[in-house]
Order: C-alpha cells, then sequence, then structure tokens
C-alpha cells in the first residue's frame, strides 16, 4: 500500500511582540509556528491505512536540546544523553511518533536520512546523527498492526520544511485522542498544533504539540473543557475533574494509553542546564490546557531545542516563561483544528452540533 507524506505549516511568523490567534478567536488563522525559529524543519508522515504517523524536527546544524518527562508512562529513545551531567549537547533530530514503543523505530529512518547527508556527531572514520524521540499510544485507533517504521521516519525527514507547519490531524497527531479517563467510547479525537512569539528585541519562542492526554483539553480563559470526555449522550465535554469530585471514577486504562509530546524551541543562548529550565517551565503549558495532566497513564515528554543566535538577559526566566505560554496554545490548536473520526468527533464537530 502506499504511502502519503505531509509537510508545511501554519503563518511563519508570529505577531511582533505576541502570540497570534489567541483563545475566543479564529482558530484556524494563523499562530505561526516551531519553523519560526531559524535553522528548524518540520515533516510529517501520515500513514493513510489508518490515522497514525510521526512528526520530525530537524536542526541540521544542531541545536543543544534538553528534555523534561512528567508522565508516568514515557516511551523514549537517546533521552539520557540529554542530562546535564551527560557530555552530548547538540541533536540533529527529535522525531515524535505514533504506535506507542513500535513508532520508536521512526528514528532509525530519520539516522538513515541524516547519515546520507554527512550529518551528525563527528566520530573517527564518519558522523553519527543524535535523534531523540518519543512515541505516544494511538493502537486503539483503526488496526494496530500498522505502526510508524523506519520508512515512515524517512518520509518525514525527507518531506521535511523550513515553511509553514501543517497542524490538525497529520504526523505524530493523526490518531491522537483525548479525554479517556472514563473509557474510549467517550473520548475525542485531537491533533497536532504549533504556535510561535516573536519579539521586539528579535528573541523568537515556538512549541509544536501532539496532543493524545488521557485528560481534558481545557481553554484556560473560560476553564472548560473544549476537548475530552464525553456526556452519556455524546453531546459535550463532561468535565474530568468535575466528574471525579462528583464520585465518578475512571475506566480500565492501561499504563502508556495516553501521552502529550511536545517541542519547544528557541533563538535564545542558553546553557544545557538552563534549557533543561525552559523544558520544565514549559510543561505548566500542558498544565494550563489538559486536566488531569501527567497522569500514571500519560508518558508526557517535552523537548527544549536552542539554536543559540541571541543573547538576552536570563534566558531560563524569559524564554521559560514564554515557552508555557506558546505550549499552551500550540495544545488548544491540536484540539481545536483536529477534524475528528467515525465515533470520535472533534472540537469542531461538536461546536457545529
Amino acid at each position: 500500500m502506499s504511502r502519503r507524506h505531509f509537510v508545511g505549516a501554519v503563518g511563519a511568523a508570529g505577531l511582533a511582540g505576541s502570540a497570534a490567534g489567541t483563545a475566543g478567536g479564529d482558530e484556524d488563522a494563523p499562530a505561526g509556528g516551531l519553523t519560526d525559529v531559524a535553522g528548524l524543519k518540520v515533516g510529517h508522515f501520515t500513514d493513510p491505512r489508518r490515522p497514525t504517523g510521526c512528526t520530525v524536527v530537524l536542526a541540521e546544524e544542531g541545536a543543544l536540546c534538553a528534555v523534561d518527562v512528567r508522565g508516568g508512562a514515557p516511551g523514549t529513545r537517546e533521552t539520557a544523553l540529554l542530562d546535564p551531567l551527560n557530555m552530548m549537547d547538540r541533536v540533529h533530530a527529535i522525531v515524535l511518533a505514533g504506535g506507542s514503543a513500535f513508532g520508536l523505530d521512526a528514528a532509525s529512518g530519520v539516522v538513515r536520512y541524516l547519515e546520507g547527508k554527512e550529518i551528525g556527531y563527528p566520530v573517527g572514520p564518519g558522523k553519527v546523527p543524535i535523534v531523540p524521540a518519543a512515541i505516544l499510544f494511538d493502537l486503539a485507533v483503526g488496526d494496530w498492526r500498522i505502526r510508524p517504521d523506519a520508512a515512515a521516519g524517512l518520509a518525514a525527514a525527507e518531506a521535511a520544511s523550513a515553511g509553514p507547519v501543517v497542524e490538525g490531524d497529520v504526523g505524530a497527531g493523526a490518531g491522537a485522542t483525548v479525554g479517556k479517563l472514563f473509557g474510549f467510547a467517550r473520548a475525542m479525537k485531537a491533533g497536532i498544533g504549533t504556535a510561535s512569539w516573536r519579539g521586539a528585541d528579535g528573541l523568537v519562542v515556538a512549541a509544536l504539540a501532539a496532543v493524545n492526554a488521557a485528560g481534558d483539553v481545557i481553554d484556560p480563559a473560560t476553564g472548560l473543557p473544549i476537548a475530552g470526555a464525553r456526556t452519556d449522550d455524546g453531546r459535550r465535554p463532561r468535565g474530568i475533574v468535575a466528574a471525579l469530585r462528583a464520585g465518578l471514577r475512571p475506566g480500565a486504562l492501561k499504563l502508556g494509553e495516553a501521552t502529550t509530546l511536545a517541542v519547544v524551541a528557541t533563538n535564545a543562548k542558553l546553557p544545557k542546564a538552563g534549557l533543561g529550565r525552559v523544558a520544565l517551565m514549559a510543561h505548566d503549558g500542558l498544565a494550563r490546557t489538559i486536566a488531569p495532566v501527567h497522569t500514571p497513564w500519560d508518558g508526557d515528554t517535552v523537548f527544549a531545542l536552542s539554536t543559540g543566535q541571541l543573547e538576552i538577559a536570563q534566558p531560563e526566566l524569559v524564554v521559560g516563561s514564554i515557552a508555557a505560554d506558546v505550549l499552551a496554545q500550540a495544545v488548544l490548536r491540536a484540539a481545536r483544528l483536529s477534524r475528528g473520526l467515525p465515533g470520535l468527533p472533534s472540537a469542531r464537530d461538536l461546536a457545529s452540533r
């Protein structure tokens, strides 16, 4: 069966000094994207045989990278080397994939792509591409035997572009769902979203998120769920936290059946440990827009990238604070831009009823 890959995005630049596409506005309007950070490319592969895929962030010149994992059931590759105590400080790509642990194989295809371009860390006779990866669980959507592999990762890397990033039901977000705590029959569709912020001094902070949470997606402007576990009639989100307070108890999820994956990026120069603080602070963006978050079923993982092109004062504080806001916006877009599937309505599907 032939495969498709998607590339592209949503807007090339955020509004000067602010983030575009704020809550309550036109969610289809451009909000910038991860590729607004110069030196980064994004590519998706979406498998036409079932909703699954992978998303690749290329940093072909190398980028400083850190990671912060908060979920109770992570699935990752090469994240230990990102510890500030370890020697490696540059990566050449990040891979986000569906397919649960099977999807980690997508990173092998990206390694192959980078090797072919002679990109990597110099070691003896050649160069070794450094490609951390993280996966989410989407095996319950369609035929679970179809999942991203090395060929999918290669296709996503070949499709990567510095242009606008496609959002919605593509790449790692193709099979993403939310609101699964009370059973998959009451879940809703989400996807992948991106946003950016640009300051008058040239600072850029951007985020990309594949939202596959066990919890609801919450609009922080209203405090109400826009996608998540639905009421018994299936017509609206019920609000998981309110339901838990009322005595309703979760269904029988298994460890690893959810997970939100994100990449935040900046052109600000940071030390490796400081970039780790940015990744940690960026998780606040998930906490503002997903409830509950970081559950035992989620493997919530945030990568942070720095291309180091701009010197600013107090970069950890400034970039970490803005990254949380931009990541929150990316999460909302991931929910609002999904088109839904039969039996898995999206936020826009319920809004149209």
